[in-house]
């Protein structure tokens, strides 16, 4: 007897989603989304500031989105992620969907409900895209996890560290005195 096939969605399946419903797509199957809670939505508030005003005062080329924002890693249309904070340099990977490919710089926040997303099953497509640099923000661990996927290289830091941007050398965030 032949095994029941399992369903492949593609982003039309995500655009197709009731309206306040979001969900993210990896590799053809869909990841539902619980709403971000109150900390989760103060931190990457206050880190998407920082990033952006960094980049506005360098006049730099690159340009910083907070979630929701599409982001299509493999240009294809079975994976549409939302990170928290995506930072694209190459503006050619601009739509006006989001962003055909991987951005240069991705920070997720965790929440409860996205913590095995955000430690394994991101991580992995982070690095397989061509993500340059992926930090994990956990708030309940009160850690900060800072993957350099170029020279595959991870730093773990606490919400008293200061830690440095790998794509900006000059751009360190002292979590200690983020209001968070």
């Amino acid at each position: 007897m032949p095994l029941p096939q399992e369903r492949i969605y593609t982003t039309d399946d995500i655009y197709a989603l009731p309206d306040g419903e979001r969900a993210e797509l990896i590799d053809g199957q869909i990841y539902y989304m619980a709403p971000p809670g109150r900390k989760h939505q103060l931190i990457s508030g206050e880190l998407f500031t920082i990033i952006n005003n960094y980049i506005k005062s360098k006049g730099g080329s690159c340009e910083p989105y907070i979630a929701p924002f599409a982001v299509f890693l493999n240009k294809d249309d079975k994976n549409y992620v939302e990170p928290d904070i995506s930072v694209i340099c190459d503006k050619a990977k601009l739509t006006d969907k989001g962003c055909s490919g991987a951005p240069d710089w991705i920070i997720e926040v965790v929440s409860p409900g996205s913590r095995r997303m955000d430690y394994s099953i991101k991580l992995f497509k982070y690095r397989t895209a061509g993500v340059r640099e992926y930090w994990i923000v956990d708030p309940e661990k009160k850690r900060i996890l800072v993957y350099d996927l170029e020279h595959e290289d991870m730093n773990e830091y606490t919400f008293a560290d200061t830690v440095n941007a790998g794509i900006y050398p000059d751009l360190s965030i002292n979590f200690g005195n983020l209001n968070i």
